[in-house]
């Protein structure tokens, strides 16, 4: 853009398709931000907006589950998938992200391919109150807090005795917590 600008700036740029490049420019970045407005909305009445969580909570959040090899991960609501991605490379986990948004679960792929943990990590474009958890040993999230309050009928009939749950700063006001941190 600045460079498309640059030859532009006096008006006798000599090429007409460079005087197009700022105004392409500008689509794209009006198209973008309307994709991302969009999503932002979507999302939150789906279940809460993106806000990635600090790598220092996303850790802390694997080690309170105390996550290791033989675990399957499940993070609802992945966004860019951090959570996942850092459960597979540092954790050694199986870890399943499931995120609505078509975008971040794009991203998500390409991030997990592009840092190695393809095969041990896989992202789902799915809703989270659609999504069967049976095979998951640990659940992660960081959702709203009635986000959290609708997802406890889910829990109860699906996780198996023993699963783990962490959620990020909300709680879930019908499980009491073993622990807080």
């Amino acid at each position: 853009l600045l460079f498309a600008l640059k030859i532009c700036e006096n008006g006798k740029c000599g090429r007409k398709d460079h005087c197009l490049a700022p105004v392409i420019a500008i689509f794209l970045l009006v198209g973008i931000s309307t994709l991302f407005v969009v999503s932002v909305l979507w999302t939150t009445k789906k279940g809460a907006p993106w806000e990635p969580t600090k790598m220092k909570m996303v850790r802390l959040m694997l080690e309170m589950a105390e996550v290791g090899p033989e675990d399957v991960v499940y993070d609802l609501g992945s966004g860019d998938g951090r959570i996942p991605i850092v459960a597979a490379r540092e954790f050694g986990a199986r870890a399943i992200g499931i995120e609505i948004d078509p975008v971040r679960c794009y991203i998500s792929c390409l991030a997990a391919k592009v840092l190695g943990v393809k095969d041990r990590v896989e992202f789902r474009r799915e809703d989270l109150f659609k999504v069967d958890l049976k095979g998951a040993t640990v659940v992660t999230c960081y959702l709203l807090q009635d986000t959290n309050d609708r997802l406890y009928t889910k829990f109860r009939d699906e996780l198996a005795p023993g699963t783990r749950v962490v959620s990020n700063t909300h709680t879930f006001q019908l499980i009491s917590p073993v622990q807080v941190k």
